[in-house]
């Protein structure tokens, strides 16, 4: 992929987490790990551009309806303050990080979570930062493509930014099969360049 980065065209690094991303990680994304060098040349063409950089992070409480345990369909995954829920020890942080899901919100994209009881959805932060930086566009990088990558991607479209997904820079949880294939046609769909 050559993105051609600019003060305008942010790297949004999605929940690259010890959980997704590690082998024994509880939720982890079959090749996660190997994104890792995708994404730090990435961060190293943001940076050298002056580009802005922002990282999402799950951070969920020990008990949410996300997990199948209270409900939900996942296993316990990234509770705060453990191993788990930690950006990858590998991965180089060079901005702001935001977290999400702290007060048991669900949702996947980096710009919004949603009550779960309500339904009600509301923003994160990341769109204010953003918009403080004077980005118009987004790239975003992470895991995992069929759900969180994907949902900040549809978001960002949604909120008026141009949105790429380099897919080299990504993997999908395919919880079932050709889950991979449909988050990238809606990705296409919703008018987001998806490249390898």
């Amino acid at each position: 992929m050559s993105v051609e980065y600019a003060a305008d065209v942010a790297l949004v690094v999605v929940d690259m987490q010890v959980d997704f991303g590690s082998p024994d990680g509880s939720l982890y994304v079959s090749g996660g790990e190997e994104t890792l060098p995708v994404i730090d040349v990435e961060l190293a063409a943001a940076e050298a551009a002056g580009a802005p950089v922002f990282y999402t992070q799950d951070w969920h409480p020990p008990t949410t309806p996300h997990f199948a345990k209270d409900g939900g369909i996942w296993p316990v995954h990234c509770v705060q303050d453990t191993p788990g829920a930690q950006l990858l020890p590998d991965l180089r942080v060079i901005g702001p990080v935001v977290r999400k899901g702290s007060d048991g919100a669900d949702g996947y994209s980096g710009f919004s979570v949603r009550d779960p009881v309500s339904g009600d959805t509301t923003a994160t932060e990341l769109g204010a930062l953003l918009d403080e930086a004077g980005v118009r566009r987004v790239i975003v990088v992470g895991l995992a493509g069929d759900y969180c990558v994907k949902e900040t991607a549809l978001d960002g479209r949604r909120l008026g930014y141009q949105v790429s997904v380099p897919l080299g820079a990504t993997r999908f949880v395919n919880l079932q099969p050709g889950d991979d294939d449909r988050a990238v046609e809606e990705l296409r769909s919703a008018g987001v360049d998806v490249s390898d």
